[in-house]
């Protein structure tokens, strides 16, 4: 056991946000916390790593444990380097490093030499440091900075670029990035899926199922909790109750303990009518009245169970317009989008979109979906090109960042404000849709969660009944039966949608098109999300037939030539680059290997007696060892060149 919450309550004022929870987790294991938007979960989460107190109970891990968290709002802010910040995470073991070579140089000294006793102290404490210095990963810590860096798609990232320069989403992966390096026993994540594309997802996916370590887990991913977890505690009405499985697995009992309960609770009210019954009918006659009066006692002893209570209340929305647009609802032609005067994030793009089209975007994270969807919504200017929207088409948009929102008002108000001719028992109802009633809707809008937030801006977006709804990141923040509410809701809804999403169940579920962009433009694939993995994997594969055929082939006639030759002469240059490109690391990696087992080689064989007795020996060693570290600093340059070299 690493981690154990003993009967934890936390409480907010007369508000029990915890009561009397319990959480186990083990070496290893990957543990799920679902439940409700403000159900509990950060809260707990922030209990455990110490940075909230709570009213009672206790939490126990053992000696030497060390808890990581990461907030799901954290971003480094720091004004070091990319690679000083990575750095600090091993303090320690760079310390370990300048007193080995303080060492090293002391062994080297000849007024050393000459004192025996002394210099066989000063060997064995180098004996002793360097052990401790290859165990705790002395001589790979600057190999897993560049892995985590490259898997959070900082690889092409120059790594002196200043953190203070870089973007929310990306000071929170380096957040992310830092606390993976720094490897607790126990790794704490709040919705470490935010900020983070496809590609880094499934990266993230891979590296904490092979973590060594425990995590807990707080995500609203459904995927990702399903490749990642072994067992989920649900927090609901402040209670916490385990179940065994991933995310599906858990869904599937829950339902199942309900039915269980409920056919049991409806059991025993049956046979509670049948008693009371019997009793009625035959307490005051002679003949029964002792029977009455035993099925009396029996009911009396009775444990009588409480009905079921189910899922709490979830959101209770739908979309509809106001009028029908007409076939051709949007047109982009040629249209470059910068988000300054002098970088273009989107260049000369064309799409277009017909009624009741259902369009997602995606792409890595930095190529400008977000800036796309400002620019089609008129948030922001368009640097050059054409954007038409087809007739009678009205636009409604939704923000990820909530831009659009009111801090200084309080929810009623913030809705009423844009509908002033809807009565308020309207207003309200509609918040009640939403799960904001009573005092709710006077909460400052300054005040709300996220998944608050998000809620109050769809219930804006449901109010506007326009017919082409534009989506940026609309599962953000939403909790899991929210999520299926929205999707439910935009499945019946009857115009045209277009939206931004890494949510991949969303993604499958909605799209009837794929729209890929890339630095290179956009591509088109006509289908949902699995449909266009399997695009792109059928694409793969006819790129490697392909490759294989020329291979064997060598040289085309002049009659096979195809009209594209010119493209794929180019394709072949670039492949040829990037074999050439990798040959050069693999050589480079292959050198550092070679060079990082010289040294420690070298520096066990200082540790020799044969060695230490003789002066002239170990200054001879010691030179080589110097040597060979300047020959690995080389190699190590030369590596990070070729890592950030253009394929």
């Amino acid at each position: 056991m690493v981690l154990q919450c003993s009967n934890i309550t936390k409480s907010y004022g007369v508000e029990t946000i915890l009561d009397q929870v319990k959480l186990d987790i083990k070496a290893n294991e990957r543990v799920a916390l679902v439940g409700r938007n403000g159900s509990g979960k950060s809260t707990l989460l922030k209990i455990i790593a110490g940075q909230l107190t709570y009213d009672s109970g206790e939490i126990i891990t053992p000696k030497g444990t060390r808890l990581g968290y990461l907030d799901q709002h954290t971003g480094l802010h720091s004004d070091r380097t990319i690679w000083n910040e990575m750095l600090t995470v091993f303090e320690e073991l760079r310390q370990m490093e300048k007193n080995l070579q303080t060492l090293e140089e002391k062994i080297a000294d000849p007024d050393i030499y000459n004192d025996q006793r002394m210099y066989e102290k000063v060997l064995a404490e180098y004996e002793n440091l360097q052990y401790a210095f290859r165990e705790q990963g002395g001589y790979q810590y600057e190999a897993n900075i560049r892995s985590i860096l490259s898997g959070l798609k900082f690889g092409n990232f120059d790594y002196n670029t200043s953190i203070s320069s870089l973007s929310g989403g990306q000071k929170t992966r380096l957040a992310l990035g830092k606390l993976l390096l720094s490897k607790p026993e126990v790794l704490i994540l709040d919705e470490p899926t935010n900020h983070l594309d496809i590609d880094t997802l499934r990266w993230l996916e891979n590296y904490l199922s092979n973590y060594d370590g425990a995590v807990l887990i707080v995500s609203h991913d459904r995927y990702f909790l399903d490749n990642i977890v072994s067992k989920v505690y649900e927090i609901e009405r402040t209670k916490a109750s385990l179940f065994y499985g991933n995310y599906s697995a858990y869904l599937e009992e829950k339902a199942n303990r309900y039915e269980q309960e409920l056919r049991e609770y409806e059991k025993q009210q049956k046979e509670v009518a049948e008693l009371e019954d019997f009793i009625a009918r035959n307490i005051v006659r002679d003949a029964t009245s002792k029977r009455a009066q035993s099925r009396r006692k029996k009911l009396e002893k009775m444990e009588l169970k409480e009905k079921p209570k189910g899922s709490e209340k979830s959101a209770n929305f739908s979309f509809d317009i106001e009028r029908q647009s007409g076939n051709e609802v949007l047109n982009i032609e040629d249209l470059s989008v910068s988000y300054d005067k002098k970088h273009s994030v989107i260049q000369n793009m064309s799409l277009s979109i017909k009624k009741q089209e259902s369009v997602a975007l995606i792409g890595p994270n930095g190529v400008g979906k977000s800036t796309l969807l400002k620019a089609i919504a008129e948030k922001i200017e368009a640097a050059s090109g054409t954007i038409q929207y087809g007739s009678k088409v009205t636009v409604g948009y939704y923000d990820q960042e909530q831009a659009d929102l009111h801090s200084n008002k309080d929810v009623l108000n913030e809705l009423w404000d844009d509908y002033p001719l809807t009565p308020e028992k309207d207003i309200r109802t509609v918040l009640g849709n939403f799960l904001f009633s009573g005092e709710d809707v006077l909460k400052p809008v300054s005040s709300l969660s996220g998944g608050e937030k998000s809620r109050l801006a769809l219930s804006k977006l449901m109010m506007k009944k326009a017919n082409l709804l534009i989506f940026d990141e609309p599962t953000n923040h939403l909790d899991l039966d929210s999520k299926e509410v929205l999707e439910s809701a935009l499945i019946d809804y009857p115009g045209t949608l277009l939206f931004v999403s890494h949510d991949r169940y969303f993604l499958n579920r909605m799209a009837t098109k794929i729209v890929e962009l890339t630095e290179n433009g956009l591509e088109e694939f006509l289908g949902d999300y699995d449909y266009y993995l399997m695009k792109k994997d059928e694409e793969r594969q006819r790129e490697l037939l392909r490759a294989e055929e020329n291979k064997q082939a060598g040289t085309q006639s002049p009659q096979n030539e195809s009209a594209d030759k010119a493209a794929y002469m180019n394709e072949k240059e670039a492949k040829k680059h990037a074999r050439k490109r990798q040959r050069k690391i693999d050589e480079t990696e292959q050198h550092i290997s070679v060079l990082e087992e010289e040294i420690e080689q070298l520096e066990q064989d200082m540790l020799s007696p044969d060695v230490y007795e003789d002066h002239q020996k170990a200054a001879e060693i010691q030179q080589k060892i110097t040597e060979a570290k300047e020959n690995l600093d080389h190699y190590m340059e030369k590596w990070e060149e070729l890592q950030l070299e253009e394929v």
